[in-house]
């Protein structure tokens, strides 16, 4: 079957060397039943692959099922995967059969593969390795013949290294890996795709098809798509619905594309520059960049009230830049006065008419693991245990809150 003529079965718009070549390496090992990484970023269509992949293989007469890692909680994965017994645990009144065992003969699709924990990788690997599993609960050995295509938008070898993913299972499932193009790096496709959406769109509501002008057109080629396809059929439906006027400016096009928001985190620095921007993917570092950038302040603020009392002098206006938004407030700028005559005894200094005494120096502890359990605990205290909103108020998933409060043994308090 011709790329053209798989494209038509399965809705596929576009014409970038890009998606060809992922189209292509998709129908050569089709055939196979080697296991297929699909990566490419939220919003690629990366499903679609893995669908064409099993319509292809010889195992298209057999079950297909997509398994959204992301979206199952931890206590209950390897349930859902592998299945259990009865009582095996709460609320486990019957026996059950897992995804692994109900489609067998078939092929599995594990979205977000990434987020899997690590306990349920251990378990997928012996299943790609040997094709065995055990229900949760059950010491009975049982047997699968399943084909496994997973997906994920992180970087997975990143993973590795940080010891959030298995590099063994990393290797064994990336036997083909397959990356689909972003929508921003196939600009030439994103006309031909908003003109299909728009064309499905306007039969949908009984309404003529918007058309767009040059300049409309380009507007479009330059937005960077961030959320990729899904995105560019949302802004073609609103436009469908909302727009009174069918042939459509760049002036019209403008108020339907989201702004561009920018990031003003703390940028960490990567020896490897391009993975910069998966820094984040790691809340320590975070923490650890802003306890590095508190400490350099008071670090720099003692050295400044030393200087003074050393040198002697009047004043010294403090730059603001040292306070953070809560200081700033104040009408009088904060003044340091020094004594007169220069001695070798230190003297007290007064700031604001409030007495501050010698100089003491206190190490703080500057253990990220330290400071990370005091800030879950102190959540917890806030929100009386309620983990969901003591995760929310953290700027973490529930299912991260539940892996650290295991790996730092905190009870709910």
């Amino acid at each position: 079957m011709d790329i053209q003529s798989i494209k038509n079965r399965f809705g596929i718009i576009g014409n970038s060397p890009a998606l060809n070549h992922a189209l292509n390496t998709a129908v050569q090992v089709a055939a196979t039943d080697l296991t297929v990484l699909i990566n490419g970023e939220s919003g690629v269509g990366k499903e679609v692959f893995s669908q064409i992949i099993h319509a292809l293989s010889a195992r298209k007469h057999n079950p297909f099922i997509a398994v959204n890692c992301g979206a199952i909680p931890e206590g209950t994965i390897d349930s859902e995967l592998f299945g259990h017994e009865k009582g095996s645990f709460t609320g486990a009144v019957d026996a059950r059969k897992g995804y692994f065992e109900t489609v067998n003969g078939g092929t599995i699709f594990l979205d977000e593969i990434g987020e899997m924990p690590l306990g349920t990788q251990a378990r997928l690997l012996r299943v790609l390795e040997t094709g065995e599993f055990i229900r949760v609960g059950s010491s009975k050995v049982q047997k699968t013949d399943v084909r496994v295509i997973a997906a994920t938008n992180k970087e997975l070898l990143e993973y590795t290294q940080n010891n959030k993913f298995r590099e063994d299972l990393y290797y064994r499932l990336n036997t083909v890996p397959i990356r689909v193009p972003a929508l921003r790096d196939r600009k030439e496709d994103i006309p031909l795709l908003f003109r299909k959406f728009t064309v499905d769109f306007a039969e949908r509501y009984k309404t003529a098809p918007v058309q767009l002008e040059e300049d409309a057109k380009n507007l479009l080629i330059t937005y960077p798509f961030p959320g990729n396809v899904r995105e560019l059929k949302n802004i073609a439906e609103q436009i469908s619905v909302l727009s009174t006027n069918k042939k459509i400016t760049a002036k019209e096009l403008a108020p339907f594309l989201p702004e561009r928001s920018f990031n003003r985190l703390p940028v960490l620095a990567h020896p490897n520059g391009a993975a910069a921007a998966n820094d984040f993917s790691n809340e320590r570092e975070i923490l650890y960049k802003l306890f590095f950038d508190m400490k350099r302040d008071v670090t720099e603020l003692k050295k400044m009230f030393l200087e003074v009392l050393q040198n002697g002098g009047g004043s010294v206006q403090m730059p603001t830049h040292f306070f953070n938004e809560q200081v700033l407030h104040e009408p009088k700028p904060l003044e340091v006065h020094a004594p007169v005559h220069s001695s070798a005894n230190v003297q007290p200094v007064l700031m604001n008419n409030d007495e501050i005494h010698d100089h003491i120096e206190v190490e703080e502890s500057l253990n990220i693991m330290d400071k990370e359990k005091e800030l879950i605990i102190k959540a917890l205290k806030k929100h009386k245990s309620k983990r969901r909103d003591a995760a929310l108020d953290l700027g973490i998933s529930e299912r991260t809150l539940y892996r650290k409060l295991k790996e730092y043994d905190i009870e709910d308090l």
